[in-house]
């Protein structure tokens, strides 16, 4: 199952709520999210911990735009839109977590 996660985990429980509830598969964090793959952070060792359970990817452009690309945690997996396309392709469910 690919989930995904757009909402910033500084405001939202979206990042959290699927990280507590969902069994594994693919995590893709896009938009606002992709702030929770910034190393240094509050949140890294959340994500160090998702990488144990999860392949967890970011969305480039969303990387870019927020100006954290050079800062992605380890085991993270950078995506461009054909990347996203190819992770819901491959996956036969997808899960937004609002």
């Amino acid at each position: 199952m690919l989930h995904i996660v757009n909402k910033s985990p500084l405001g939202h429980a979206a990042l959290d709520s699927c990280l507590r509830v969902a069994q594994g598969g693919d995590l893709l964090l896009i938009e606002d999210a992709v702030y929770a793959a910034s190393a240094g952070t509050l949140f890294e060792p959340l994500m160090k911990d998702a990488l144990k359970r999860f392949k967890v990817y970011a969305l480039q452009p969303d990387l870019e735009a927020r100006g954290v690309a050079a800062h992605l945690i380890e085991g993270i997996a950078v995506v461009d839109y054909g990347g996203f396309v190819d992770l819901v392709t491959q996956n036969k469910t997808c899960q937004s977590w609002l």
